[in-house]
């Protein structure tokens, strides 16, 4: 296409042009001139111009019009920008094209269409703003799209029905709210040739992670058919999440998949009547991951180089919104949008803040967390936007789905809950800017609830948010990590669940010193890994089930490994490249019984606290090849993944001869002890521990305490039995000397020390005599770290910073 007056070729458009052609177009003109050497594909197609949305207001005489139009409005008053909004729609739908635009229009559709062999081929007209696609200000569904238009008679209407969207209720409503003149934002489209993902999958990216802010992901969401059902909310879709880091490294950290619902798929209208329908998703559609890891893998790959080269042209980190596209017909990936992100993205050094529900009842309904927060407030079940006047401010949002046309009563909302939509929905996008919690995905939420009840919205539990009956007491504390100093003595985390963590690693800390393995044993994979090894000798009733939670893979360990990779992989990445310890499985025989199959493989036990568990099952022939799953799953967060942070400990060793064991069973799965900067600790939690204690030195890179378990043995108490549970205390002199001979004796030969108990969190006191004798680490409950780190940097003597932390009661 030679340059014309009122079109102009994508490749021929950099960011600069967005005055000419908008942000949405000027970004793909972008990365198509810049990009495509890196592999980075941009379907082809063209944009009429901003002077050409001008020129033909000017060539119907609308400007003015417009303007009396507006004069006056009141954005607040929702009847009134409705009525004025479909009056300026119609006087722009009424006009006509002038002929040297027309002309233009469908030359460089022609030009588009002979480049693909076809007389029409089938464009998305997308529009694109002037003030669109700022990093302070995405306009992101602001304006129309239209999918599969073919032909010039729709190619036509489907550019006038843009121009006329520049003035939906909605994009009004978010000019007014951001500060930008009606009349000095003009309207580009762009003219694009449809990739066919219709016959394939589609969905979006960010290259951060959406929730918390963390900012070492790319989170790739993916849908059956056309990528408008996820922009629009219509869908949970599948979730990955790729470390970042690593992947610049070369490896594969495809640390985590998420199946979503994927009700529905949008594709080409086969009856004529339409361009575009949605269709129901086959139970087998539903039931499958929409994206490859290759394809996923390949994504991100593309989406951390848009981010380092708009990082580069703004002069700043620049967190990216990415829309992709998978053409069903070629196979090939395309970047169909790429946007700044516009809510994490702004923020330099954010304040953490942590919610923590203290009561609870009944839960009402579940969905998808978005937020990371709590609130409270009566609910209101709202079938459309148009019965705002009923809404109340401070009152929890209930409906089917939202889009731009609900700001206004979401703006006022203590939370929202919507039935349909996933966490790069219109609802999460809205909650996030507006930091209010929202419940996605619910299916049923406006039959559950009722309208004047009271409840409370909590998604500060992890991945799946709740609505508790009633008003229940919570507690913030924000933290500043800018301000709390380290101090010496290293302040690491105890972990378990990988669906905080990416918020959790926010907080000033160390690394983690304890991983729990168990969550994600019962969590993430729930069956015995026996059941799995030998899954064809199971009774088959039990088969069944496994059969049903493995989802028919034929692989049964694949799923143990996979599932338990991922969680680990998810704990590594968060605190990566900080050390991260993973204490091998950890359940006892009573507890591995619950799991699914388990009581096929575990005795009875009359003490299982002091029976087969810990370092005596991952040699003993009944559990080796469950324990040699485990280190299948370590091997590939560490090696595939390339989370080389990631140390492991061995739990109740008894006996160096144990230690012995386990190292020759680890070296056996291909884990060998100081090959590839592998780290093995112990556990210290029996007094053998700490009597051998040079003995364990020769075989362990260091000590963990577990005050728990030690405080137990060395006193004689079982601290579950209310009768004797007073005796139970840390700061028992016997105790305590217990500790100070661990540090003194593996000092002496070069091993670190931590502790992994509860006491340095309760007891001030403990904390400081630990420090005192020169403990390296002190890994606490994520609610801990901060008052602990405090209290330490007192003991140290080293003073800190005001407003490191603090509560406050909502």
């Amino acid at each position: 296409m030679l340059r014309t007056r009122w079109t102009r070729r994508l490749g021929e458009l950099g960011i600069d042009d967005v005055p000419v052609v908008g942000g949405k177009n000027a970004s793909l003109g972008e990365m198509t001139r810049e990009l495509g050497d890196l592999g980075v594909r941009v379907p082809d197609g063209y944009a009429v111009t901003a002077d050409a949305y001008r020129h033909f207001l000017e060539a119907n005489g609308l400007t003015g019009r417009i303007r009396e139009t507006m004069a006056g409005l009141d954005e607040d008053d929702v009847e009134d920008l409705t009525r004025r909004s479909r009056e300026v729609q119609n006087l722009v739908l009424g006009g006509a094209f002038p002929d040297d635009l027309k002309t233009e229009i469908i030359a460089g559709y022609e030009e588009l269409s002979s480049r693909y062999g076809a007389k029409h081929t089938d464009v998305a007209v997308r529009s694109s703003a002037t003030a669109e696609d700022l990093p302070t200000a995405s306009f992101a569904g602001q304006q129309e799209s239209f999918l599969n238009v073919h032909g010039d008679a729709q190619l036509l209407e489907s550019v006038k029905k843009c121009f006329a969207s520049l003035f939906t209720p909605r994009a009004i409503s978010y000019r007014a709210d951001m500060g930008f003149d009606h009349f000095a934002v003009a309207l580009s489209v762009g003219v694009q040739k449809m990739v066919r993902s219709d016959l394939a999958s589609s969905g979006v990216i960010f290259t951060l992670d959406t929730e918390s802010g963390f900012r070492d992901v790319v989170f790739v969401t993916s849908t059956w058919g056309l990528g408008e059902n996820i922009v629009q909310g219509r869908v949970v879709p599948d979730g990955f999440y790729v470390h970042k880091p690593t992947l610049k490294e070369g490896y594969r950290p495809l640390i985590r998949r998420r199946l979503g619902t994927k009700e529905l798929k949008l594709v080409y209208d086969r009856s004529g009547h339409r361009l575009v329908e949605n269709v129901p998703t086959t139970p087998e559609e539903r039931a499958a991951l929409s994206a490859s890891d290759d394809d996923v893998l390949r994504l991100a790959e593309w989406a951390v180089a848009i981010e380092d080269h708009y990082g580069q042209k703004h002069g700043t980190k620049t967190f990216m919104d990415v829309e992709w596209a998978k053409d069903g017909i070629t196979g090939e990936l395309f970047i169909v949008q790429a946007r700044p992100e516009t809510v994490h993205g702004r923020k330099e050094a954010p304040t953490v803040r942590l919610y923590r529900i203290k009561e609870r009842s009944e839960v009402l309904v579940e969905g998808l967390a978005v937020g990371n927060a709590i609130a409270s407030g009566e609910a209101r079940i709202l079938a459309d936007p148009s019965r705002i006047r009923d809404f109340r401010p401070g009152e929890v949002l209930v409906t089917e789905i939202t889009d731009p046309d609900w700001e206004p009563i979401m703006k006022v909302a203590s939370a929202i809950v919507t039935e349909r939509g996933g966490r790069t929905s219109h609802a999460a996008i809205v909650a996030r800017e507006l930091g209010i919690p929202a419940i996605l995905g619910t299916t049923d939420a406006t039959r559950r609830l009722h309208t004047g009840q009271p409840v409370t919205v909590s998604c500060c539990e992890g991945d799946v948010g709740r609505v508790y009956e009633g008003i229940l007491d919570h507690e913030v504390t924000e933290v500043d990590p800018a301000s709390v100093v380290r101090p010496r003595t290293k302040i690491m985390m105890n972990v378990a669940n990988p669906e905080r963590v990416f918020e959790l690693a926010q907080i000033p800390n160390d690394g983690v010193g304890l991983a729990r393995m168990e969550f994600i044993f019962a969590g993430w994979v729930g069956v015995h890994p026996l059941a799995l090894t030998r899954f064809d000798g199971l009774p088959p009733k039990v088969r069944l089930e496994v059969q049903r939670l493995t989802g028919g893979q034929e692989d049964k360990t694949e799923f143990f490994i996979d599932r338990l990779a991922q969680g680990i992989g998810t704990i590594a990445a968060a605190y990566w490249p900080k050390d991260v310890i993973l204490r091998f499985s950890d359940f006892k025989t009573n507890e591995y019984a619950h799991l699914l199959g388990g009581d096929l493989f575990e005795p009875h036990e009359e003490n299982p606290m002091l029976g087969w568990r810990g370092a005596s099952r991952y040699y003993h022939p009944d559990f080796k090849e469950g324990f040699l799953l485990e280190l299948k799953a370590i091997k590939r967060v560490r090696e595939t993944f390339g989370l080389k942070n990631l140390k492991v400990m061995v739990p109740f060793c008894r006996t160096p001869e144990e230690g012995k064991s386990v190292l020759e069973v680890m070296e056996e799965g291909g884990l060998v002890r100081g090959e590839d900067g592998l780290e093995v600790y112990v556990m210290a939690e029996i007094p053998s521990n700490v009597v051998l204690a040079r003995d364990f030195a020769d075989l362990f890179d260091g000590f963990s305490i577990g005050s728990n378990d030690l405080t137990q043995l060395v006193l004689g108490v079982d601290r579950d039995s209310e009768r004797v549970a007073p005796l139970f205390d840390e700061r028992n002199g016997a105790v305590k000397k217990m500790c100070a001979t661990l540090i003194e004796e593996a000092h002496a030969v070069g091993r670190k020390v931590g502790i992994c108990g509860q006491a340095p969190s309760d007891y001030p006191d403990f904390a400081a005599f630990l420090v005192e004798k020169g403990i390296d680490s002190i890994s606490l409950s994520p609610d801990a770290v901060v008052p602990t780190t405090l209290r330490v940097l007192e003991a140290e003597g080293t003073g800190h910073d005001a407003g490191d932390g603090r509560e406050e009661q909502p």
